[in-house]
């Protein structure tokens, strides 16, 4: 009895749930990388990288943080539109999609971030207020303050990589955002905000392009 019990308490799928059979979760996790439901405030970790990026400087930032700051030329801690469309640029953008991407990013993301009330009009981010642009309906990849959690990574993984484990199509990616979505979010603008992975990735998004981005 305390057996089934006790199977029954960490079960992952429930019969008359089948979307939980569908999109099956890690249980195997702790066996590859410590505690993998802590989010990390410094390192992007994951089964294969259980410290991160050999050799990366994380210089005391968060990672979502970090994640920005490649944007940042001038280090000096803000991302003006100008420096996200060279970034995009570096990344392997064409120049229309660096364009639009830039538009949207700094556009979407500038207010929030901002450190008083008053709107700019060059439309800045600034990077050490960056947590308080997370959107709803994301992977969950980062916490409310900006740190990494490598559960919900793998997770995202292992719920919607059909064609091969640690990646995505074009189809998958949709299913994922749509997955992801909760209600009255845009499901155009969830896909929005990861097609730049997948065109970095244009073979597949993979995982570790979506621990690594940008």
């Amino acid at each position: 009895m305390s057996s089934a019990m006790e199977n029954e308490a960490l079960a992952t799928e429930a019969p008359f749930a089948p979307v939980t059979y569908e999109r099956r979760v890690r249980t195997d996790l702790e066996d590859k990388l410590p505690k993998p439901y802590m989010p990390r405030a410094l390192v992007a970790a994951d089964a294969e990288h259980p410290n991160g990026t050999p050799g990366h400087r994380h210089n005391q930032l968060s990672v979502l943080q970090q994640h920005v700051a490649f944007f940042d030329q001038d280090d000096n801690g803000i991302v003006y539109p100008w420096e996200t469309y060279n970034g995009c640029r570096a990344i392997g953008f064409n120049p229309i999609v660096s364009l639009v991407l830039t538009v949207l990013i700094n556009v979407a993301l500038s207010y929030a971030t901002l450190p008083g009330w008053l709107p700019s009009p060059f439309f800045p981010i600034y990077i050490h207020n960056i947590h308080k642009a997370k959107h709803g309906s994301d992977s969950g990849v980062y916490d409310t303050e900006g740190r990494y959690t490598p559960v919900n990574v793998e997770n995202m993984f292992s719920k919607y990589a059909r064609t091969v484990p640690d990646k995505f199509t074009l189809g998958e990616l949709w299913s994922m955002t749509e997955g992801n979505r909760e209600a009255y979010i845009s499901s155009a603008g969830l896909l929005v905000s990861w097609s730049g992975g997948f065109y970095m990735c244009w073979q597949g998004m993979r995982k570790a392009c979506c621990r690594r981005k940008p």
